[in-house]
C-alpha cells in the first residue's frame, strides 16, 4: 500500500518490529497512514535483511537481547547483529539515518550493558565514517502497553500480577527506577523520522524526556490502588497531563484479564429508585447515577459549600430550587430528549421530581466526594 503520509521517509527498515517498542511505534505509524515498512524479525535470513539495507530510507533499530540463556547471546544478538546490519548498509552504498534504542545500562560493567555499549559505538562510526546520520537512544527504563510481564519489566509484572490478584515481590521499596513512557518514546523517534530531531546531552546521546522517577514501594502503592477502585474504593487517580499516575493508570488498564473489563457497582436500591457512585476522585469530587420511579421526588436539602450538575438522559422531571430565607421557588424542566446540564448552586434547598410515565436516569456530578462525617447537608423542603 502506498504510504499516506508524505511526512516519513520510506520505506523505513524497523529491526525488533514484534517486540515492545516495535508493536507501539508499527501501530502508530499504520495510525497514521504509513503502509510502506520492512519489519524483519529475529527469524528472518541476512538475505532479507540486505534486501532491506539497500532499499531503506530510514532504519530504526530496535532489536536486542535482554535476558539470554548464555551471556554470549547479548553480544551476538545486540553488538553482533548491529555489526551486521551497518556493514550490509555500507555495503549497499545506503547513508540512510540510522536509529537505534539503547540503555542506560550501556554505562555499566555487566555483560549486556557492555554489549550495548559495543553497539552504540558501531552506530557512531557508521555515522563518521559514511556521513549517515545516526540516533542513539539511551533509555531509561520504558513501560506502557503490551509491554511482556514476567521478562524485564517490573511495571509490566507488577500491573500483570496485580490485575489478576497474583502476588508481587518489592525486594526494597525505598529503590528508585528512572522510567520513560512509550508514548514519549514513540514521540522521540518520531520527531527523529520526520523532522531529523532529536534531544542530545553532552556525550551526543539521544534522549526521551521526561523521565519519571518512582520508588518501588509508591510503584506497588498506586498499582495496588487502581486495582481497589474496582473492588470497590471508585477512586480514580490524579490524572493531569503528563503525570506519571496518568500514564500508569493507562498502562494497568491495558494488563487487565480480557473476562475482568466489567466490574459491579453497589447500588443503593429501596421503593423509590437507586442511587450508584461510579466514580471518586482526589481534587474532582465524584459522579453518580440517580434512577427514580415515576412520581417520585428526590433532595430537598441545600449545602454550604458542595455544588453539584445533575443531567438527565433518560425521562422527564424537574429540578426545583428555593433560598432558605425566600419563599420564591424556580423551577428547570428537563428531559433525556434534550441534554441540559442544571447547575446545583450551594445555599439552594432543590429537589427533583420525575414528572415522566417512565424511569427517569440522572447522571450526578459533585464537587467533591460524599463524607458521611461532614456531609454538608441540610434537610430542607423547597
Amino acid at each position: 500500500m502506498p504510504n499516506e503520509n508524505s511526512s516519513l521517509p520510506t520505506p523505513i527498515l524497523i529491526t525488533g518490529a514484534g517486540g515492545f517498542v516495535g508493536r507501539n511505534l508499527v501501530a502508530t505509524l499504520h495510525a497514521m497512514g504509513c503502509r510502506d515498512l520492512m519489519l524483519f524479525e529475529k527469524d528472518d535470513t541476512v538475505e532479507t535483511l540486505a534486501d532491506y539495507c539497500r532499499r531503506a530510507a530510514f532504519v530504526v533499530h530496535l532489536a536486542g537481547i535482554n535476558r539470554p540463556k548464555d551471556p554470549s547471546e547479548f553480544y551476538s544478538g545486540n553488538a553482533g547483529l548491529t555489526d551486521t546490519m551497518l556493514h550490509l548498509l555500507e555495503e549497499s552504498g545506503n547513508r540512510a539515518p540510522v536509529l537505534v534504542t539503547s540503555s542506560i545500562q550501556a554505562a555499566l560493567d555487566n555483560d549486556y550493558g557492555k554489549s550495548k555499549k559495543q553497539a552504540e559505538d558501531a552506530i557512531f562510526a557508521h555515522g563518521k565514517n559514511t556521513g549517515a546520520p545516526v540516533y542513539v537512544f539511551r533509555m531509561e527504563g520504558v513501560f506502557g502497553k503490551w509491554c511482556r510481564p514476567n521478562y524485564n519489566s517490573v511495571v509490566a509484572t507488577f500491573c500483570h500480577n496485580i490485575a489478576r490478584d497474583l502476588p508481587i515481590e518489592v525486594r526494597d521499596p525505598a529503590y528508585e527506577l528512572p522510567l520513560v513512557y512509550i508514548d514519549d518514546v514513540i514521540a522521540c523517534i518520531l520527531n527523529a523520522l520526520q523532522q531529523g530531531k532529536a534531544q542530545r546531552d553532552e556525550e551526543g546521546y539521544c534522549r526521551i524526556h521526561p523521565v519519571h522517577r518512582v520508588t518501588l514501594g509508591r510503584l506497588a502503592e498506586l498499582i495496588r490502588s487502581f486495582a481497589e477502585a474496582r473492588k470497590g474504593s471508585l477512586a480514580v487517580p490524579y490524572l493531569a497531563e503528563g503525570s506519571f499516575e496518568k500514564k500508569l493508570y493507562s498502562t494497568y488498564l491495558s494488563y487487565l484479564p480480557t473476562d475482568q473489563f466489567a466490574y459491579d457497582l453497589n447500588m443503593h436500591c429501596d421503593d423509590r429508585g437507586s442511587f450508584t457512585e461510579v466514580l471518586r476522585t482526589p481534587e474532582r469530587g465524584q459522579v453518580s447515577v440517580n434512577i427514580s420511579k415515576p412520581g417520585i421526588v428526590k433532595g430537598n436539602h441545600w449545602h454550604h459549600t458542595k455544588n453539584e450538575k445533575f443531567l438527565v438522559v433518560r425521562g422527564e422531571g424537574i429540578i426545583r430550587f428555593r433560598r432558605p430565607d425566600s419563599q420564591e421557588i424556580i423551577e428547570y424542566r428537563v428531559s433525556g430528549s434534550k441534554l441540559q446540564v442544571v447547575d446545583i448552586p450551594c445555599g439552594y434547598t432543590h429537589n427533583i421530581e420525575n414528572v415522566g410515565s417512565e424511569e427517569m436516569v440522572t447522571l450526578m456530578w459533585a464537587n467533591e466526594c460524599f463524607d458521611p462525617d461532614h456531609p454538608d447537608t441540610f434537610y430542607l423542603p423547597v
